[in-house]
């Protein structure tokens, strides 16, 4: 099976790492040379340290056989793509409407967290386009949130659904809704966290530790802000606030955090030092 993966930051070289030890053909289409050659390595990494781990049945340089890394997306007789690009709906929705035209009859996937997946199959075959929501890192994560909007056709939700289930994944369908599920639940939580420690009620390794021995996360609030990114969540909540009220409003401090540059562990800096 062939799939194309747009975009090969974290989410996008996890996801390939996923689909080329799960067996796939991946084409991964990525925007400059210098980006292909960093996602490239990317997956060469990703693959490298699950081979260390004992976590692959082949070895990394029989998989890497199977990834075509390109800047543009030509005529590709691909039965899925999923888009892993940043969390904004235009660019989205070109990416989308550039697959289409180069994947006829691909099922469309976006990972986006929150964004509307009926918003981004506007004016693209929307009967193939849905959500398919990977968590990081995405070879070690058991979960996938299949979205599903009111113009997906049943037989590709089925499709989509056993081809995640292939990978070894525990699949949750939920509506097109901001949010979904897990994004809504985690940044509700993840918001009241950071005012907890603005408001000084404890220190940031407290509270993740009482939300890990009291309620058995494994890993607390703060510290999953940190891996998925201060500016990332900031920006979830800002669009969640947006369309369901002011309970999801970001405290000033993690605005400030932003603003400062401390994004969490890619930056070395968030609620912790990396």
């Amino acid at each position: 099976m062939i799939t194309v993966v747009i975009g090969g930051g974290t989410m996008g070289a996890g996801i390939a790492h996923l689909l080329l030890a799960g067996g796939h053909e991946v084409v991964l289409a990525e925007s400059g040379a210098e980006r292909v050659t960093a996602a490239r390595a990317a997956v060469e990494a990703s693959l490298a340290k699950a081979a260390a781990r004992n976590r692959l049945d082949r070895s990394p340089e029989d998989l890497l056989k199977a990834l075509t890394v390109v800047e543009q997306l030509a005529d590709v007789p691909a039965e899925l793509v999923v888009e892993a690009v940043p969390e904004d709906v235009e660019l989205k929705r070109r990416v989308l409407a550039t697959a289409a035209n180069a994947c006829p009859d691909a099922v469309l996937a976006s990972n986006t967290s929150s964004l509307s997946i009926t918003e981004l199959a506007r004016g693209l075959p929307g009967e193939r386009v849905l959500g398919l929501h990977f968590f990081n890192p995405v070879p070690v994560q058991q979960l996938v949130e299949l979205v599903h909007h009111d113009g997906l056709a049943p037989e590709v939700a089925a499709k989509a659904r056993g081809w995640v289930e292939d990978l070894g994944k525990t699949v949750i369908e939920v509506r097109d809704a901001p949010g979904f599920a897990t994004s809504r639940l985690g940044v509700a939580v993840g918001m009241e966290a950071i005012r907890m420690l603005e408001d000084g009620v404890a220190s940031a390794e407290d509270i993740d530790t009482g939300m890990r021995l009291g309620y058995g996360w494994p890993m607390g609030p703060l510290r999953l802000t940190d891996l998925v990114g201060l500016d990332v969540r900031l920006a979830i909540a800002e669009h969640l606030a947006a369309e369901l009220g002011p309970r999801f409003a970001p405290p000033e401090l993690l605005r400030d955090k932003v603003a400062r540059g401390e994004l969490g562990r890619k930056t070395g800096r968030g609620f912790f030092t990396w």
